[in-house]
C-alpha cells in the first residue's frame, strides 16, 4: 500500500475542503437549518472529517458567507455608470441575480443568528452603497430630503426585507427589486418608466 505523500495530503484536504463548501452551498440553498451532519453526508464525508477543517456548524457557515459575499463586493466594485440611477438599477438587478445564483448564502443572510458575520463580510458593498448615494444625493438624481446615510440604511434594509419577503422565487423579480430600490432614493413610478425604458441594459445579462 502507497503511502499519500505530504503534497497528496494536502490536496486531498483541499479537495475534502472544496466538497464540504459545494456541499453547504448546495444543501443550505434548499434547508438553511441542515444540520452539519446533513452536510457531510452530501459531502461523502465523515462528520469526523468535518472537524479536520471546521470547527463547528458556526464556521462552515461563515465561510460560506464569505465565498457569496465576495461575488456581491465584486459586483458593487464593478457596476458604475455616470447616472447614479442607472448605477443602483444595474446594481440591485446584478445582486438579485446573484442571490438567486449564490442561494445559500442569501438564506443565511436572512438570519439573524448570522446578521453579524454577513455584515461585516458585505462591508465593501455596503461602502459602496454609501457612495453611490452620496453621489446621488449631491448631484440631484436622488431626493435630497434626507441623509444620504440614511438612504443607504433604508436601501440595505429594504433589500434584506424584499428578499426575505419573496425568498428568490418570484416572477419578474429583478423588475420587482429595482422599483422598489428606486422608489426609496425618490424616483416616481412614472420617472422609473422613463429611466428604465431608456436605459434597457438594466436588465441585461451578464
Amino acid at each position: 500500500m502507497t503511502t499519500p505523500t505530504p503534497r497528496g495530503r494536502r490536496r486531498d484536504a483541499l479537495a475534502n475542503r472544496d466538497a464540504l463548501l459545494r456541499a453547504a452551498q448546495s444543501v443550505l440553498a434548499t434547508n438553511p437549518t441542515a444540520s452539519l451532519d446533513v452536510i457531510a453526508q452530501a459531502a461523502g464525508l465523515t462528520r469526523r472529517a468535518v472537524y479536520g477543517h471546521f470547527a463547528d456548524r458556526d464556521s462552515l457557515l461563515r465561510e460560506v458567507i464569505a465565498v457569496g459575499a465576495q461575488r456581491f463586493n465584486t459586483i458593487a466594485e464593478t457596476t458604475d455608470d455616470p447616472d447614479p440611477r442607472v448605477t443602483l438599477a444595474r446594481m440591485a438587478t446584478r445582486l438579485w441575480r446573484e442571490a438567486s445564483a449564490v442561494r445559500a448564502s442569501a438564506n443565511i443572510a436572512l438570519d439573524d443568528a448570522h446578521l453579524a458575520d454577513t455584515v461585516l463580510a458585505l462591508a465593501p458593498l455596503r461602502r459602496r452603497i454609501r457612495d453611490l448615494t452620496g453621489a446621488g444625493v449631491e448631484s440631484g438624481a436622488f431626493r435630497g430630503d434626507m441623509p444620504a446615510e440614511l438612504l443607504a440604511f433604508l436601501i440595505e434594509e429594504t433589500a434584506r426585507a424584499t428578499l426575505r419577503e419573496l425568498r428568490l422565487t418570484t416572477t419578474d423579480a429583478d423588475s420587482t427589486v429595482v422599483r422598489v430600490v428606486l422608489s426609496i432614493v425618490g424616483l416616481s413610478w412614472t420617472e422609473q418608466a422613463e429611466l428604465l425604458g431608456a436605459h434597457p441594459e438594466i436588465f441585461a445579462q451578464d
